[in-house]
């Protein structure tokens, strides 16, 4: 089962510790700015746009499970629906899980069932994640010239 669209559960530890809350708001800015543009204000996933804005700009992580390092790879532009995907926890939360079901499985082309099984597998990752105390590496910020020093306090 390959997928497109994919879900991107956040451990605890790492909850409100990401690079909005590490840099200023002109820097949130000017990066969403620049992800929007590179992207063509398209959905970088389903090439959609959303009716209130665009794109959102949503960060991609690697994790290091062994070393428990949470690693920003890239910043990607997504339409509001694939967002709310890749933050399905928030979204069941909000009382939208049916809906953000239902595009992961349209993105996927995927039925019902293969989707709540996905979602059960990143949960049960998110689980064993959420054991560990993250720490949190925003190097790839350097090359849009925000400094170590902004983001030095997450490695701790």
């Amino acid at each position: 089962m390959k997928e497109l669209l994919t879900i991107e559960l956040v451990p605890k530890s790492s909850w409100y510790r990401n690079v909005r809350s590490n840099v200023s708001a002109a820097q949130w800015e000017r990066l969403k700015r620049l992800t929007s543009s590179r992207a063509h204000n398209v959905c970088e996933i389903c090439g959609g746009r959303g009716e209130k804005w665009a794109v959102e700009c949503h960060e991609v992580f690697a994790y290091d499970d062994e070393q428990h390092i949470q690693k920003l790879m890239r910043l990607v532009a997504l339409c509001p629906a694939c967002h709310e995907v890749k933050h399905i926890g928030l979204a069941g939360v909000r009382g939208n899980r049916r809906r953000a079901l239902a595009h992961l499985a349209k993105v996927n082309h995927w039925s019902m069932d293969d989707a709540n099984h996905y979602i059960e597998a990143c949960f049960e990752l998110w689980s064993r994640r959420c054991c560990h105390q993250w720490k949190l590496d925003l190097s790839y910020l350097e090359q849009f010239d925000i400094s170590p020093t902004d983001t030095q306090r997450t490695l701790e």
